[in-house]
């Protein structure tokens, strides 16, 4: 089958092979048919090395597909069902699970060090235990939800991340207010998911920060009250909230020196919320006087911050109900054999999503 495949890290070009092989297939296990899946940075960070992966890997993890074959054991999934991919399935009996942080348990994880490809020359790993880079890829069971049949494959794919990571990290994690000013520093997929968060929570003033004008042009069509370059962002600070700082600032591009902006521009007693996957030797400082004197909630969010079950569910209710948009996050469309393209677009920031059709 057709998979595309980094050999090493650190390489910025994927190659698209013909010859891969999805295996661990047994009980407790699913074969899917990948119909669509999305281009997330956390893809590009994984590639780089931001990110902790094993190589060579078939990037990918915010796919949909269907099922084509079930294992023994397995319960709820058939043949033919239109499902989602969820990149960390919970396991429902680790203390993360069992205090109702499905989002933190690390079951899914381990997944991640057990390649799931063969090709002839060796074993292959699937990044974050998935890999939709492919036609095809064997989960856990845990890793495939139904979804219902008026949910487009594209739609399907981005709830299974992107839209999931960033409305969770508004409505679950920060909880914003009902009037309330909020900050967004990075509008790419997840960041624009976290703008319609604060939208559908009720926020009055929501202010996008990025430094692509394509993108905070985006950013006003999906709930922005305005979108300012880095550089305005002070001034913003200034005009939407009398110097004083955002009671929300959102920071989705997982560096430490847009993490210190966000703590910056957040005002007294109000919430820093950090959404972006960042790297484990890039850290974050705050001297002890600011963080006592300021009382600043420091609030990381993990794939949204909450169930991500209930968060597929509710993104697919709100998105029926037309109160988030997800067909206009899909700015491009390629197919498999175009995915360096879709590297290119994301890389450069012309691209919010880019759904590569399987």
């Amino acid at each position: 089958m057709r998979a595309a495949v980094l050999h090493e890290i650190g390489q910025d070009k994927l190659d698209v092979v013909d010859d891969m092989e999805a295996t661990g297939f047994g009980p407790g296990k699913v074969r899917l048919r990948v119909r669509a899946t999305g281009l997330c940075h956390s893809d590009l960070s994984a590639m780089s090395g931001v990110l902790p992966q094993p190589a060579p890997f078939v990037p990918g993890h915010e796919g949909a597909g269907e099922v084509i074959d079930v294992g023994d054991g397995v319960t709820g999934l058939k043949q033919g069902d239109r499902v989602l991919m969820c990149w960390l399935p919970a396991c429902g009996a680790c203390p993360s699970c069992k205090r109702g942080q499905t989002q933190l348990c690390l079951a899914g994880f381990m997944n991640a060090g057990t390649p799931n490809f063969r090709r002839a020359g060796g074993d292959v790993f699937g990044f974050a235990g998935t890999g939709t880079f492919a036609e095809e890829v064997v989960v856990a069971a845990g890793c495939a939800v139904p979804i219902p049949d008026d949910v487009p494959y594209e739609i399907a794919a981005l709830i299974g991340c992107g839209v999931t990571t960033g409305l969770g990290a508004a409505i679950n994690t920060a909880k914003v207010e009902a009037g309330s000013s909020v900050a967004v520093i990075g509008c790419g997929g997840v960041g624009i998911s976290t703008i319609q968060g604060a939208r559908v929570q009720g926020a009055a003033q929501i202010v996008a920060v990025d430094p692509v004008a394509s993108r905070r042009e985006a950013a006003r069509g999906f709930g922005a009250t305005e979108a300012v370059s880095p550089e305005e962002f002070a001034d913003a600070k200034q005009r939407v909230t009398a110097g004083e700082g955002f009671d929300y600032v959102f920071e989705v591009v997982g560096r430490s020196a847009t993490a210190r902006t966000a703590y910056e521009n957040t005002r007294r007693g109000g919430t820093l919320c950090v959404v972006g996957a960042g790297a484990m030797d890039d850290f974050f400082q705050v001297n002890m006087f600011e963080l006592f004197f300021d009382e600043k909630r420091i609030l990381p969010s993990m794939y949204g911050g909450g169930d991500v079950l209930r968060s597929y569910e509710r993104a697919i209710a709100l998105w029926r109900a037309g109160r988030i948009d997800l067909e206009s996050l899909i700015t491009h469309r390629v197919q498999l054999a175009g995915i360096n393209d879709a590297l290119d677009q994301m890389r450069s920031g012309e691209a919010l999503r880019t759904c590569i059709e399987i």
